[in-house]
């Protein structure tokens, strides 16, 4: 079965380099808070061009701990889309907020400038924006303006589009503070989870920091209060290491894939987003057809895993309930029923691309 990542593969190639940074940790003996964390931090830092980086357990604490730094609070609306998997709903919740769910474009599947004005205009206090699939939002610029102009946080959710650009500026550096996720099928992946804060601003960078470790101003001093214990770990900054000089190239093949399915694939019943350049590092190769079931059911009896990125709108899941029964977002709930994700690593040959792009266009749908 052609799987959708194969974390095998990935281990296989860097296997010297993981076994090297690991031992460095067991030989230290320091394993949380220590120097591995710190010289991941300066390099994603660097590598961003951005300020900080405070590094958090995983995406999620991330997204959580960002808001929480960028003084949301219980009660507060956050707007956000309700196409990414219930992640950043998650952390609003989480923190006591209320979400204010925005629709999205049609081709991009990303957010509009005229969608966050919407939201600024209903009250938002901040505004997530989620870089979709390995896509740097094409409005971010006009968003992060937009939102400056009228005192608004906004924090950008890069957990799928590490290395992503916008006019040469990295995403994660447009809004007053972004989230990262380095799980494993991350563009930029541990070994196990892990997240990061990035910010150019001293003060909420301390802000996570504090929050991240108990909400201490120095070591047993609780300053801040909603705190947690949320740390990445000396083993897993470590592997980062090793693999962050490689995102830039693990992107690039990420492209090229991309590139040959949206070329190379051509079915009647199939479509493609637009090319994006190096806005896109192609996280997620993402196509839609009115017959997705059956092209999925397809490509499994060819031995080809696919997968919905995501099936169920945020506001539409279980968990609220009849709270937003009345709520509609016409794009997010044609693309639900529309997408299918297929298969897209740096480690596939060419050859396993081809097998896709023959499965797909020998569909006889």
């Amino acid at each position: 079965m052609q799987q959708i990542n194969n974390l095998a593969a990935k281990i296989d190639k860097f296997k010297s380099q993981i076994n090297a940074s690991v031992q460095r940790v067991v030989d230290s003996g320091w394993v949380v808070l220590g120097p591995e964390v710190k010289r991941f931090e300066t390099a994603f830092a660097e590598y961003l061009q951005a300020g900080h980086c405070v590094s958090v357990a995983n995406g999620t604490d991330a997204i959580e701990l960002a808001l929480k730094a960028l003084g949301v609070a219980d009660g507060d609306q956050v707007a956000t889309v309700a196409n990414a998997g219930m992640y950043t709903t998650t952390s609003v919740l989480a923190i006591g907020a209320t979400p204010l769910f925005m629709d999205v474009d049609l081709d991009t599947h990303v957010v509009t400038l005229a969608s966050v004005k919407q939201a600024i205009e209903a009250g938002a206090k901040a505004v997530v924006v989620t870089h979709l699939y390995g896509l740097a939002v094409p409005d971010i610029k006009a968003i992060a303006a937009y939102c400056a102009a009228h005192k608004v946080a906004l924090l950008e959710d890069c957990a799928q589009a590490h290395g992503a650009e916008r006019d040469g500026q990295r995403v994660g550096t447009f809004g007053d503070a972004s989230s990262f996720s380095f799980y494993p099928t991350k563009n930029l992946g541990a070994l196990g989870d892990g997240g990061a804060v990035v910010t150019n601003s001293a003060a909420i960078a301390q802000r996570v920091a504090q929050l991240r470790q108990y909400g201490w101003s120095s070591k047993y001093c609780v300053e801040l209060a909603g705190a947690r214990n949320s740390r990445l770990d000396e083993m897993q900054a470590a592997i980062l290491s090793e693999f962050l000089p490689h995102l830039d190239e693990g992107n690039a093949r990420r492209r090229e894939i991309a590139q040959r399915y949206r070329t190379e694939i051509r079915h009647a019943e199939v479509s493609h987003a637009q090319d994006a350049g190096l806005a896109s590092v192609a996280h997620l190769y993402v196509i839609k057809s009115s017959k997705r079931d059956a092209l999925q059911q397809h490509l499994r009896q060819a031995q080809i895993a696919s997968d919905v990125h995501y099936p169920i709108p945020d506001y539409k899941q279980p968990v609220f309930g009849e709270q937003f029964a009345g709520l509609s977002l016409a794009n997010t709930e044609q693309l639900a029923s529309l997408i299918l994700t297929l298969p897209c690593y740096p480690e596939m040959s060419d050859a396993e691309v081809g097998n896709v792009i023959a499965a797909v266009n020998g569909w006889a749908a």
